[in-house]
């Protein structure tokens, strides 16, 4: 599993010229069942997304591939989990 941090960056003014990119980018993640999760790191710094179910190298592909992280919006850093214990609900996370 996968905690992606999407820090704004020295483009951040540009955000909005890329939004409907970042935003299909993020869509298509959900979609694929990739992203499980995505939203603002508070206050107004970023984002961030919860991605499971593939590997480092797909994860790597995946943000590359947003205009946010090409355009230089944000910077990502992607943080790996191995998770250990989880509430019930959310037991798929260990697998």
């Amino acid at each position: 599993m996968f905690i992606v941090l999407l820090r704004f960056a020295e483009n951040r003014g540009a955000a909005a010229q890329y939004m409907a990119g970042h935003r299909a980018w993020l869509e298509q993640g959900l979609d694929d069942g990739v992203f499980l999760l995505a939203g603002s790191i508070q206050p107004g710094l970023g984002g961030a997304v919860l991605a499971h179910g593939a590997d480092r190298a797909e994860v790597e592909r995946r943000v590359a591939a947003d205009p946010f992280v090409a355009e230089r919006v944000v910077d990502a850093e992607i943080i790996e989990i191995a998770p250990g214990l989880a509430d019930k609900r959310l037991d798929f996370l260990l697998t």
